[in-house]
């Protein structure tokens, strides 16, 4: 049972009984986190109302080097800011061996977009950014985080990661992913001749990574990308964030973030940080391996899909913008003729909508809808998947002078093609564009309006600003 990813092992639940001092009623997964579990916990504590508490637990050990910290270090986060005016969840224990953190459960939803009342969006959007500011206020030399080692620049920060980066993407035969050294080498040579204070980011920070409640946040959460750097880093992830869920007009809240922290923004140095913050994720992505094909799955693996074609994209449309290359519009092919069976696609979906209406439970809810999303996404591939795939061959016969054996030989051919310098990164670059349009066409249903999200401007026509 301690590999059931709908239920808290043992352990844990003694864990938590022994340190708030009461026996565990309920262990409920909740959605929240695309990396860790969330788990609503009550602990019954004498003839008092149980005690609702929140753990956040990682089943599989965060590697060493990679991406994210582990749930030791991000709790060192928490504890570090409690005192602060930064609104973090009370933390009550951090777990000695596994990776697991105990929290006072904090009121409040997270996905901003369902705030209709446009009032109330503004209102808890500048309260977010009032505790952004807060927080890039902070002296990080002030603050407990020996994990993160010793405050030095914000350019050493940079190189020191981007170097973390390349390590993490670069495989045991010593290759690189091509799109992931273009965009390495470019960070690498560009980093941002910025000399003002060093500030605590929290990297991934924005809406869906805060909660809210009655037009105020109640916490700021997942600081499991937490690290010293230059405050646009943050100003990125936010911009980023905005894409994937919604955060009112970004150019009035950054305004605002000007005002409250006496930080200006740099419009350049944000660039440098959307493509710093997807290189990122990317690196995490090529050290993964990629997401298992056995085994009960961890997590919502629609949403995984949606959100992998989503950062690719704006990995490229980053990427350009920094090279000041010109990304060309991409006419995909009109959709092929559906096949006789196509109709169980709809039927499946029909089905999947009913049982979604019923579900009470919110983690069962969330994952038929990424199940929703994969069927959608299937369908579409049974029907252009393979004159899409022809049409990428076709783009690697005109970059290689020849036609490949097949479509997969071709990927490896034009990438060893361009590590032999025979296709130049621009070309590589459209290359990726048209195949990335593609797979975003294939992925249109199952996206819905993100399909339609780009990078956010950071400030309006009128304004001026450096950049």
């Amino acid at each position: 049972m301690a590999d059931d990813p709908l239920r808290l092992p043992d352990d844990l639940i003694e864990w938590v009984a022994e340190t708030v001092g009461g026996p565990v009623t309920s262990a409920t997964r909740v959605p929240g986190g695309a990396s860790r579990e969330a788990w609503f916990v009550d602990v019954a504590v004498g003839d008092d109302p149980p005690r609702r508490l929140f753990v956040r637990y990682a089943r599989t050990p965060t590697a060493p080097g990679g991406v994210f910290h582990s749930l030791q270090v991000e709790g060192e986060v928490l504890l570090a800011l409690r005192d602060t005016a930064v609104k973090v969840p009370p933390t009550l224990a951090v777990h000695p061996v596994h990776e697991a953190i105990l929290e006072e459960r904090v009121e409040g939803d997270t996905w901003f977009y369902r705030i209709t009342d446009p009032d109330e969006q503004v209102a808890v959007a500048r309260d977010f950014v009032a505790s952004l500011a807060a927080q890039h206020r902070l002296d990080p030399r002030t603050l407990d985080l020996p994990s993160l080692g010793p405050v030095t620049t914000a350019r050493r920060h940079a190189l020191d990661e981007v170097a973390a980066m390349r390590r993490r993407a670069t495989d045991e035969k010593g290759r690189i992913d091509p799109l992931l050294d273009i965009s390495l080498r470019w960070l690498e040579h560009h980093v941002p001749e910025y000399d003002g204070p060093v500030v605590l980011v929290q990297g991934d920070t924005g809406p869906g990574n805060f909660m809210y409640r009655d037009g105020a946040v109640t916490a700021v959460v997942d600081w499991e990308l937490a690290h010293f750097g230059d405050p646009m880093d943050d100003i990125a992830w936010l911009s980023l964030r905005t894409v994937q869920d919604t955060f009112t007009h970004l150019p009035d809240r950054l305004r605002e973030y000007e005002q409250l922290s006496g930080i200006e923004i740099d419009d350049d140095r944000v660039w440098y940080y959307r493509l710093f913050a997807e290189t990122r994720l990317a690196s995490h992505r090529a050290a993964s391996g990629g997401p298992a094909t056995d085994g009960p799955a961890q997590r919502d693996i629609g949403n995984a899909l949606i959100y992998g074609v989503l950062h690719r994209r704006l990995t490229l449309e980053a990427l350009a913008r920094v090279m000041g290359e010109e990304l060309e519009p991409v006419e995909c092919l009109p959709d092929q003729d559906p096949e006789e069976w196509h109709h169980l696609y709809d039927a499946a979906l029909g089905m999947l909508s009913t049982v979604v209406r019923r579900v009470d439970d919110p983690l069962a809810s969330q994952w038929t809808k990424g199940v929703a999303r994969v069927v959608k996404y299937l369908k579409e591939l049974d029907r252009n998947g393979r004159a899409y795939r022809d049409e990428e061959w076709r783009d690697q016969a005109t970059l290689l002078g020849e036609l490949p054996s097949s479509a997969p030989a071709g990927r490896v051919a034009v990438a060893q093609a361009w590590r032999a310098g025979k296709v130049s990164d621009e070309a590589y670059l459209r290359y990726m564009w048209r195949q990335v349009k593609r797979d975003d066409n294939l992925m249109a249903t199952a996206s819905g309006q993100l399909r339609h999200r780009t990078w956010p401007p950071l400030r309006d026509p009128t304004d001026a600003g450096p950049g």
